[in-house]
């Protein structure tokens, strides 16, 4: 399926080497922001105190902020959980202070708000939990990037291995940058859209690397350069229709989905976005920096000595 066709192939290794250094200059910022500002870690990393509290009607979360902010508590989360009566507080550790102090001490300021208000649960994780599952996104990080490289190794050549985690790379430290210098709350389900980003980046990048490898077959005359442009012009088409869909429901999640997933949408947009300029400018051009060339992905056929089709077979020496 098709919206347009390109007659022309579009010449976009050209500007390879110009793209490449303003993806180097984004992730060296990005880079720059991470170990200068460090990223906003929420309570899950850190530890803290996570209440659920459930109101008899809609909760007015600005007026639920307002409160709690009254009593110096700082870096709150308010958000919905479930419906529109359900609240879900996270606070972090404050010294001097215990857990279940701190959670009765908010929960009397919301019933001085609102009456109906009464505490479902409330949890605390400590700061063990938290180095914990940083630990294991990290591992969790770690494992995918190695699978990834091994998956493309063997479909591909190690070359366009090499080059895939390069952009997948380049777009989980873009988006780390991105939660760094806008000091963003980096969460477990921002995590997740980290991890899925990888997932997604890849897929697009193999797209192009397949039609590459089609089209040294397909194409004999037609140098490194030419093979990669029409590749990449070839699923134009089939790029717009993935990833406007997606960006279509991601958006939908950013606008509507509340404070819940508002940050777990952002990342997966910044993904979006930069997934489809490192499959091009990046995975594709480094590949051909690398020199990726018919020989391989194409091997020659072996000629067998007792051929009876060769007329040199058995011939004396």
């Amino acid at each position: 399926m098709e919206f347009f066709k390109i007659r022309r192939d579009i010449p976009f290794m050209k500007n390879a080497l110009a793209f490449n250094l303003i993806s180097l200059v984004t992730f060296l910022a990005a880079v720059f922001f991470l170990f200068s500002r460090g990223l906003h870690l929420s309570v899950e990393f850190t530890g803290g105190t996570l209440m659920e509290v459930g109101y008899s009607q809609s909760a007015d979360l600005q007026a639920i902020r307002s409160s709690v902010d009254a009593l110096g508590l700082k870096d709150v989360q308010v958000q919905n959980f479930g419906t529109a009566q359900d609240v879900l507080i996270r606070m972090p550790v404050q010294k001097g202070t215990t857990s279940g102090a701190q959670s009765e001490k908010v929960l009397a300021a919301l019933k001085a708000l609102d009456p109906s208000a009464t505490l479902r649960r409330t949890e605390f994780v400590g700061p063990q939990v938290g180095d914990e599952l940083a630990t294991d996104g990290l591992k969790a990080l770690a494992c995918v990037v190695v699978g990834i490289m091994l998956y493309l190794a063997i479909r591909f050549e190690w070359k366009f291995a090499v080059a895939a985690i390069i952009a997948n790379l380049h777009d989980v430290v873009i988006i780390l940058g991105f939660f760094a210098f806008f000091q963003w709350e980096f969460s477990l389900p921002v995590l997740a859209a980290v991890l899925a980003v990888l997932g997604y980046s890849v897929n697009e990048s193999v797209v192009i690397f397949d039609r590459i490898r089609e089209n040294f077959r397909r194409y004999r005359r037609m140098d490194t350069q030419e093979i990669i442009d029409n590749a990449i012009t070839s699923t134009i088409s089939r790029t717009i229709i993935t990833h406007g869909c997606t960006q279509m429901m991601v958006l939908s999640m950013l606008l509507f989905g509340g404070a819940t997933l508002h940050y777990f949408a952002l990342a997966l947009t910044i993904g979006i976005l930069f997934g489809i300029y490192s499959s091009v400018f990046v995975a594709a051009a480094i590949a051909m920096w690398l020199g990726i060339q018919r020989e391989d992905l194409i091997k020659a056929p072996i000629k067998k000595d007792n051929d009876p089709n060769d007329p040199n077979a058995g011939a004396a020496v």
